[in-house]
């Protein structure tokens, strides 16, 4: 009886587990050929990325940096792959440890942006070239007068050449941090973060705190910018409302006067609706440049007349005033992340590069001549060196007020961007964002008037605003970016690159210090500038 017992219970088992394998053989069979139409399916989606190989999608920076998607069902699928410089062969989660990628091989940034109202590449000139292009061009010749004729020809050349290259190295970071956690895009502040986050273990905790040191250092420049775009306009238009009609107002009434027409310009919330008022703006610009040319081209004296070198005791400000005239590093991802067709950016002759060039010469050339036309004499501003009792000087002075004020909401963009994501979740209704939006506009507006009524000295400021803030952000946080993102990888032969990246911080950190303290003693004591 107990054996038959045990017969019986050793058949239902046999039978189970048959029935069993049999249902896996099922599944595994189903699986197997659901797994061959996907791989036929991807196999067909991939076929466009083999006729177009010879146009890779990005060829801006490192052409491996956004490989081809990574499927590894097939021996036919391992034929399409191209290894990229940050595969490390398997997925891991958003944070992985250092040196390794989220699915990086596979994920391509640039094709999973969804933009509501991209910018084509003309957009993204125009708006880069009055991102530079602005009150720093015509601080130039002032600058000349701190370092000297020689000194500020060789120094503003090299400036933009470092500033260019920090510009690319920012965008190059973003590109490789965006495939490793797998997003779209980064700002400024975030690329830091995420490099920090993915970095080495031990800075990984400081990841945080140096996004908000981004933030206020980014909020400072752009604001910094719209202080002084407030003096400048109301110096201009008090020396073009003395000339045409003899008043004789101090110029924080000229600030006052202002106040209302930028609240409403900085009304505007789409970056892409300032595209037309970008490009009146620039070229009323080109067209006060130009006969800003026709002045001082003329009875230009000898080179002799000025000084080669200007000084130790000056050069910061000549730094201050330099790096303030490259003003764009703040812009630069904003700009790339909305461009409909980003891989244009970068490149030798790239959006980037061919700007940059652009703006590099124009500075050069004001600088130059400006100084050497009207020598110590020069001002913060070099419209207000010309005539002033002829009428094409003054119409000088009133188109690049009027281009400079049109230029202001672009340099207030950045701010917004930073500020509003933190007031914005506070705010429930839609109606309660809409009218919070604007009066957080209007409050940013405000306080930079209120800080240009403070400080109307438009040299000091200009020198106090690119010696403090922006030196940081086009000289400093860039190399630091870079080494921390790329250490797992090296840094070439005998880690040029790594001494390249640490030269760069130690000239930006030199230049914020003496720098910064000049240009606040000039503040403080305007009578000894």
């Amino acid at each position: 009886m107990l054996f038959k017992f045990h017969y019986c219970f050793e058949m239902k088992i046999w039978i189970t587990r048959q029935k069993w394998n049999d249902s896996c053989s099922d599944k595994l069979n189903s699986g197997i050929t659901a797994t061959a139409k996907l791989t036929k399916m991807k196999k067909e989606e991939r076929q466009p990325l083999l006729l177009s190989s010879a146009e890779p999608l990005n060829d801006t920076y490192d052409k491996g940096s956004i490989p081809r998607p990574d499927v590894r069902t097939s021996p036919d699928s391992m034929i399409v792959h191209l290894p990229g410089p940050l595969e490390s062969g398997g997925m891991v989660d958003m944070k992985p440890s250092y040196g390794h990628s989220a699915g990086d091989s596979a994920y391509n940034p640039i094709l999973n942006r969804e933009l509501e109202h991209p910018t084509s590449n003309l957009d993204t000139m125009i708006h880069l070239l009055k991102g530079n292009i602005g009150t720093g061009i015509l601080a130039m010749p002032d600058a000349f007068k701190n370092a000297g004729l020689v000194i500020g020809t060789m120094g503003t050349l090299l400036m933009g050449i470092i500033c260019t290259h920090c510009m690319h190295m920012l965008v190059k970071c973003s590109h490789e941090l965006c495939q490793r956690i797998q997003v779209p895009a980064l700002g400024f502040s975030e690329v830091c973060e995420t490099a920090f986050e993915t970095g080495p273990p031990n800075l990984r905790k400081y990841s945080q705190a140096v996004r908000i040191i981004i933030n206020v250092f980014l909020c400072i420049t752009q604001l910094g910018f719209c202080c002084v775009y407030f003096v400048f306009v109301a110096a201009n238009l008090e020396e073009v409302m003395k000339y045409f009609f003899g008043f004789n107002l101090s110029v924080h009434y000229y600030l006052l006067m202002l106040l209302l027409p930028m609240i409403l310009l900085n009304w505007v919330r789409n970056l892409k609706f300032l595209t037309p008022v970008s490009l009146f703006a620039a070229v009323i610009t080109v067209t006060g440049l130009g006969i800003t040319f026709f002045y001082m081209l003329q009875g230009l004296p000898h080179t002799s007349t000025v000084k080669a070198f200007a000084g130790w005791k000056q050069l910061p400000l000549y730094f201050g005033t330099a790096i303030y005239a490259f003003e764009g590093i703040g812009m630069v991802l904003p700009l790339e992340n909305n461009m409909k067709n980003p891989q244009d950016f970068g490149g030798w002759t790239g959006v980037l590069n061919t700007g940059m060039v652009i703006v590099a010469a124009l500075y050069t050339s004001v600088g130059f001549f400006g100084y050497l036309k009207y020598g110590d004499k020069v001002q913060g501003s070099i419209t207000l060196n010309l005539p002033p009792d002829d009428i094409l000087a003054q119409s000088v002075r009133l188109m690049m007020a009027l281009a400079i004020f049109l230029s202001y909401g672009l340099q207030f963009y950045v701010p917004m961007n930073i500020i509003w994501p933190l007031v914005r979740p506070h705010l429930q209704s839609e109606q309660a964002q809409m009218f919070g939006n604007y009066f957080l506009r209007t409050c940013l507006v405000v306080f930079t008037f209120a800080l240009a009524a403070m400080i109307p000295n438009l040299g000091a400021v200009i020198s106090l605003v690119g010696a403090v803030s922006s030196s940081t952000l086009a000289l400093v946080f860039p190399p630091i970016i870079e080494i921390i993102t790329f250490w797992h990888k090296g840094f070439g032969k005998k880690s040029w690159i790594l001494w390249k990246d640490i030269s760069i911080m130690i000239f930006g950190l030199v230049g914020f210090g003496f720098g910064s303290y000049v240009s606040v003693w000039n503040v403080v004591h305007p009578e000894t500038e």
